[in-house]
């Protein structure tokens, strides 16, 4: 749920915001607004100096909805940027890649916008892609090139997530070793045994646990579509939030936490890390 602050004097959202909340660092203020999770009386906004005014009411938490209308999104926080990749913090509910061309609303399209100028129009590549609901780290390369060399070494990258799923866990620690196969027509991916069914090895750990809930530290040696989803789902604890495998909710509770990867110049291991913003916590309760 979000927290709404009330203002009682006219400010700049931004510094509003690291008054109202003295307990966070400004980075993580920074975060929240540059990831769309602040709204003004109502309406989502990105901007560090939108004007408030006595009267008005600041939420910190919002969610949009996949399912809805959004609030276009204008940039997205960089985690790491060099002269080959380019990291970055996805919010829940923006697609990685447009499913047309003509589709402005994903990320890779506002971050050519956000790194282009006038005239120099840049060009960038995605490596990996993480589903609309899911929000964290994902990377993009700044050539076709510098994209297969990631991908040469993409078997020794390690993906470590958060998951909010419903249920208590018997089992505070284990590994789900299913094969997954993807169901084109009903675009949904089925765990167990078949002809066309891919490996696919989860690994789950216990953070933390409410009455219906828990927070789960995963990482996976594979990259199935949908595999965290699904695995989880045929656990018993499916995602919270995931219509497709379980119950449809306001966001799903999946982050991608941390990635690291073999720099496909340096040629050495090298991490991107971001926690997951403050609604995917409330989540757990």
């Amino acid at each position: 749920m979000a927290e709404k602050l009330q203002v009682k004097e006219d400010a700049k959202l931004l510094e509003f915001l690291f008054l109202r909340l003295s307990g966070w660092s400004k980075k993580k203020v920074k975060e929240r607004l540059k990831g769309a999770s602040v709204a003004v009386n109502g309406e989502v906004t990105t901007k560090h100096d939108f004007a408030i005014h006595s009267g008005d009411v600041v939420e910190v938490g919002v969610v949009q909805k996949s399912f809805g209308i959004q609030a276009p999104i204008r940039s997205l926080e960089i985690l790491y940027q060099d002269k080959e990749i380019i990291a970055i913090n996805k919010p829940a509910g923006l697609l990685s890649v447009g499913t047309t061309q003509e589709s402005k609303n994903h990320a890779l399209y506002i971050l050519r916008n956000q790194l282009s100028r006038k005239n120099n129009a840049v060009k960038i590549w995605p490596v990996h892609r993480l589903d609309r609901d899911t929000s964290g780290v994902v990377l993009f390369a700044t050539s076709k090139e510098t994209r297969e060399k990631v991908m040469s070494k993409w078997s020794e990258s390690e993906k470590l997530y958060l998951a909010i799923v419903n249920g208590q866990l018997k089992e505070e620690k284990g590994t789900i070793n299913e094969p997954l196969r993807l169901d084109e027509k009903e675009y949904k991916v089925h765990v167990g045994h078949h002809p066309y069914a891919k490996p696919a090895i989860t690994h789950y750990a216990l953070k933390q646990s409410t009455e219906k809930h828990a927070l789960l530290e995963v990482s996976i040696e594979t990259g199935r579509q949908h595999q965290i989803r699904a695995h989880m789902a045929w656990l018993g604890h499916s995602i919270v939030g995931d219509e497709r495998y379980g119950t449809k909710g306001l966001r799903m509770g999946l982050h991608a936490k941390k990635l690291t990867i073999i720099h496909p110049i340096q040629n050495k291991a090298m991490s991107f890390e971001v926690d997951a913003p403050r609604e995917f916590y409330a989540l757990l309760t």
